[in-house]
C-alpha cells in the first residue's frame, strides 16, 4: 500500500512549477510597516497582514537581518520601520 501524500491545508500550488505559493510574502510585513505611517508594533503588523504575532515576529526579524525593516526596543514592544524610510 502506497503512503499517504500530505498536503499543506489551504495551501495552492503553482500550476507551473508545483511548488506551493506563499501565503504570507515578505512585501506584506514590509507593507504593513509602511502603511502605519512607517511605525509599527508587532501586534499591529500581525493584525494588518492578517497572521499571528508569532510568524509576524519571525518575519520581520529576518527582514530586519536582509536591511529591509529595521526595529528598536521600546519598554517590553519592539517598533519597526522601513529601513528605506530616509
Amino acid at each position: 500500500m502506497a503512503p499517504e501524500a500530505h498536503s499543506m491545508p489551504n495551501a495552492d500550488r503553482d500550476d507551473e512549477s508545483g511548488k506551493y505559493t506563499e501565503t504570507y510574502p515578505p512585501e506584506a510585513f514590509v507593507d504593513a510597516v509602511r502603511d502605519a505611517d512607517g511605525l509599527a508594533g508587532t501586534q499591529a503588523v500581525a493584525d494588518a497582514v492578517g497572521c499571528s504575532y508569532e510568524l509576524a515576529y519571525k518575519r520581520l526579524r529576518a527582514l530586519e537581518d536582509t536591511g529591509d525593516v529595521d526595529s528598536q526596543k521600546v519598554g517590553n514592544a519592539r517598533v519597526w520601520s522601513v529601513a528605506d524610510a530616509e
